[in-house]
């Protein structure tokens, strides 16, 4: 009797780009997201999963309607996954260490002031050192900021208050004060300085919540005995200090903004600025960074610069 040849089982095998492609759509819960984030058609990402589902011999992908979650085998994968980029980003980053390589791209983010009026004529000052290396600078406030950092979004975010995030690296940067921005029409206009009391009765633009200048206006405010800023005349919430300035000039009302926000106004002779009485709202910038990740060496040239400015 002949014996049965036995049948070699097909060995699990991937390759490191359909990793990347399965882990953002693990990430991000959409297969359309997904494509817009590895650069491919929808369609593409969609056929890649399914040929490493064949490949692995399990469903790894749920789709629930629109949304999209990982099976226990998915689960088990994509951890795996994870570690497995992280390896192949640490091996790319030191061979490019060693070979001295200063071209490419690196992302930064910047909330509202420095991301509108100190990072991008910087930028422009490190690409003259720097001409082949690609600065791409997203603008948001500061959670937006620390959570694209910590995820892996940007290298380096600065932001304008301390980070509470235990796996956040920071460090102080730049100085700013918070004023009284009113436009030059207003009757405090020959007035220096105005108190806590008389500021909360004026219709107030505030920045909207999530900013570092809210933030920072409200922690000063509770420990002062003053008035607390829920007894505001807020009229309006606003997404950046380019738009609360527009509504002061427009008449809306009069808010606390960054002296940097409106230094240029003020040469113009557009807004006036105001202390406020017997409570200096000086802050710091800080440059952060996710302490889990490798830093790229671009990564470092963009730090160490920003930190000479400092200086």
């Amino acid at each position: 009797m002949t014996p049965k040849k036995k049948v070699r089982k097909p060995s699990i095998d991937f390759d490191l780009r359909q990793l990347e492609i399965f882990c953002k759509v693990v990430e991000l819960r959409s297969f359309s997201k997904a494509a817009k984030e590895v650069y491919l058609a929808q369609a593409s990402v969609s056929e890649r999963i399914a040929t490493l589902e064949q490949m692995v011999g399990a469903r790894l992908l749920d789709r629930l309607g629109r949304t999209v979650v990982p099976t226990a085998a998915g689960q088990r994968l994509y951890k795996h996954a994870v570690s497995l980029l992280e390896m192949k980003r640490k091996v790319c980053l030191e061979m490019e260490d060693f070979l001295g390589l200063k071209r490419g791209e690196i992302r930064i983010g910047g909330s509202t002031i420095p991301g509108e009026y100190i990072l991008p004529r910087l930028i422009g000052k490190f690409h003259q050192a720097y001409p082949g290396i690609s600065v791409t600078l997203f603008v948001g406030d500061t959670e937006q900021v620390e959570s694209k950092v910590a995820e892996g979004h940007l290298e380096i975010g600065v932001i304008g208050s301390k980070s509470s995030r235990p796996n956040m690296y920071q460090k102080e940067l730049w100085e700013d004060e918070l004023v009284v921005a009113i436009p030059t029409t207003h009757e405090w206009a020959k007035r220096k300085e105005v108190s806590v009391e008389e500021l909360s009765r004026e219709p107030f633009i505030a920045r909207e919540r999530g900013s570092g200048t809210l933030k920072m206006f409200q922690d000063h405010l509770k420990p002062s005995g003053k008035v607390g800023f829920d007894h505001f005349n807020v009229v309006a919430s606003l997404g950046s200090s380019t738009a609360v300035k527009e509504a002061i000039k427009s008449g809306l009302g009069i808010s606390v903004l960054s002296h940097r926000a409106i230094e240029t106004e003020v040469k113009a002779g557009i807004l006036k600025e105001l202390k406020i009485n017997d409570l200096p709202i000086r802050r710091k910038f800080y440059l952060i960074r996710d302490r889990r990740r490798a830093a790229s060496p671009l990564c470092r040239e963009l730090r160490d610069f920003l930190l000479q400015t400092a200086q």
